[in-house]
Formats: C-alpha cells, structure tokens, sequence
C-alpha cells in the first residue's frame, strides 16, 4: 500500500493565489507580488504552482470567500434595480433574477402527454 503524500500550500502559493482572488490580476503580476521571480520564469513557475491540486482546493476556497462576502452587496444591487431602475426591462430583468433565485423559474419547455388512441381519417373525395 503506497503511502498518499499531502502537501501544504506554502505562503509564497498562498500569497500568489490570495493577490489573484483579491486583485484579479495578471499571474505574472500576481507572482510578482507574491515573490516569485521576476519576468517569463517567475510567470512560469506560479503558473506551474496554480496546476497543483492542492493549490488550486486552496484558490477554489478563497474565491467562494470572497464570493460569499460580496453576494450581499450583489443581491442589493439587484433588488434595488427591481425597484428603482429608470427603464422597465431593468426593472423586470432584475425581478425575473429574483424570482428565480427564490426558486420561481419559469417553465423552459411544456410538454404535453394525450392517453388514448388518436385517429386521423382523411377524405379524399
């Protein structure tokens, strides 16, 4: 049985991933930020940490905090424009949001099923 080996995100990854979610910068400047080196290999190389799986839980983490952080300023803005948007189809488009966040969506397709037989006579003269 082969033993499974964890790894840590470092502060360096840390720091580069935490400048990206924050800043949503380029990784080249992210990496530069974080103290990776400078120019194409520091680039390279962040790039290269962003593919690790450990790295990439660790982003997916920080990027659902700060979504989470900022879904409260989203969904005011959303009922304000429901409520106060100068045009209509803002007023709608943002209370159709709404309404399907609350789980009143409406209906994308109807289908609709007959029992029985159906029978087609066609006269023809």
């Amino acid at each position: 049985m082969a033993l499974v080996k964890k790894h840590k995100v470092t502060e360096k990854q840390m720091a580069l991933v935490d400048t990206l979610v924050a800043k949503g910068c380029t990784v080249r400047e992210a990496a530069q930020e974080a103290g990776y080196a400078e120019g194409e290999s520091g680039r390279v190389t962040a790039s290269k940490a962003l593919r690790q799986p450990h790295v990439q839980q660790y982003m997916m983490e920080r990027i659902g905090e700060q979504l989470g952080m900022n879904a409260t300023v989203a969904a005011a803005k959303v009922l304000k424009l429901a409520s106060g948007a100068k045009s209509e189809y803002v007023q709608l488009e943002a209370s159709k949001d709404i309404l399907d966040r609350a789980g009143f969506k409406p209906i994308d397709r109807s289908q609709v099923q007959l029992a029985g037989d159906i029978k087609v006579s066609i006269d023809l003269g």
